[in-house]
């Protein structure tokens, strides 16, 4: 069962209306662009955006390294909340994008399948999340 320990949570508040945040998530395009850390690139093979669709892709990282990665959407309430399922390693993400005068504060929380999970990639997926905000960041700046 699940517990706060196994919970890997980020925040960050962007100055962009969440309407336009949720939007950067749920098209595929725009998405593939900001995805993942500094460096990475994507690959997107299948993007079901809605309850019980799946979500397959590859993330390609500056190493030359692929990362296949699959997920099922479980919950998406528009422009609230993003829920979806990750295999290998597995986590339930929430997504949440709350209204903050005008800006949007967007919280990732991961929470694993098992805490040994969670702990040895608590560090790596702290500095990675925000790298992923920020690269959100820069795409929604350039086509504000």
């Amino acid at each position: 069962m699940n517990t706060a320990d196994d919970a890997i949570v980020n925040s960050r508040l962007i100055d962009h209306p969440r309407e336009r945040v949720f939007e950067a998530f749920s098209n595929p395009e725009q998405i593939a662009k900001w995805w993942g850390p500094e460096g990475f690139s994507n690959t997107f093979e299948i993007f079901e955006f809605r309850p019980g669709g799946e979500w397959k892709f590859v993330m390609h990282g500056p190493n030359g390294t692929d990362y296949p990665n699959e997920s099922r959407f479980v919950e998406i309430v528009e422009p609230e909340r993003i829920v979806f399922d990750h295999s290998g390693p597995d986590f339930h993400m929430i997504m949440t994008f709350g209204e903050e005068d005008g800006k949007t504060r967007l919280t990732w929380n991961m929470r694993f399948a098992d805490r040994t999970q969670s702990e040895k990639l608590r560090d790596f997926l702290n500095q990675a999340n925000q790298q992923n905000f920020d690269r959100l960041e820069a795409v929604l700046d350039a086509s504000h």
